[in-house]
């Protein structure tokens, strides 16, 4: 936006109303300026941290001054089915990429520092700036995730489907519970997570068999 703008000719511009009596229009258009230039950023954080991360700088953003170029702070998550060794089911979320938090901010020298200095955050996802002599490693560059990124990571949280997660591991002893194979024992050789089946090596006729399972059909045995 140009120097010389007036406050009344960027409102124009950004197609926005006059603003009320004891308004201050210049605040509006920087926020509006704000949202248009944010980008999304990938960040990395500790395991099982995330919610953490996220509450934390939102509170910081407030206080360190930056909530108007700190704008989100998301965890992408879906629907998520867990299998306990019980047999029983409990409804939880799946995150769709551990151990990151998405933020859309304006990137400047005080955002920067309020995200990087938040407990339990790692650092930006980017490239990293090598230094001149080489011989110590360089900051990261954050890198803005591109559009069709952004697009791709909402999508698929959006999508809402359902993960099945199975506490099994190549090697357990289960029960099946349904199914042709009811009460017959085996042993885990292939869990396929994406697929919510597993291959188990049964006893059928005296020979170890290969067999494919719904993991709604089997029981983990201690």
């Amino acid at each position: 936006m140009p120097d010389d703008l007036t406050t009344t000719d960027a409102l124009e511009v950004l197609d926005l109303p006059a603003p009320n009596e004891g308004e201050d229009s210049t605040l509006i258009v920087e926020a509006v300026a704000n949202t248009a230039i944010a980008r999304w950023y990938a960040v990395q954080v500790a395991s099982s941290c995330e919610k953490k991360v996220k509450a934390t700088l939102e509170q910081r953003a407030v206080t360190l001054g930056v909530s108007n170029r700190i704008l989100e702070i998301e965890i992408p998550q879906t629907p998520a089915v867990k299998l306990k060794k019980d047999g029983t089911r409990q409804s939880t979320e799946e995150k769709v990429f551990p151990g990151y938090v998405l933020v859309r901010m304006v990137l400047d020298e005080d955002t920067m520092m309020a995200v990087r200095s938040t407990p339990n955050v790692i650092n930006f996802v980017g490239a990293e700036d090598r230094r001149a002599t080489g011989k110590a490693r360089g900051h990261i560059k954050p890198r803005p995730l591109s559009r069709s990124e952004v697009d791709r990571i909402f999508k698929r949280a959006a999508e809402k489907k359902t993960v099945v997660k199975v506490d099994l591991t190549e090697g357990d002893q289960i029960l099946v519970t349904a199914g042709p194979f009811k009460d017959f024992q085996g042993e885990v050789i292939e869990v396929s997570g994406e697929r919510n089946k597993l291959k188990a090596l049964l006893s059928i006729f005296g020979r170890e068999t290969p067999v494919e399972l719904e993991f709604s059909q089997i029981s983990k045995q201690n």
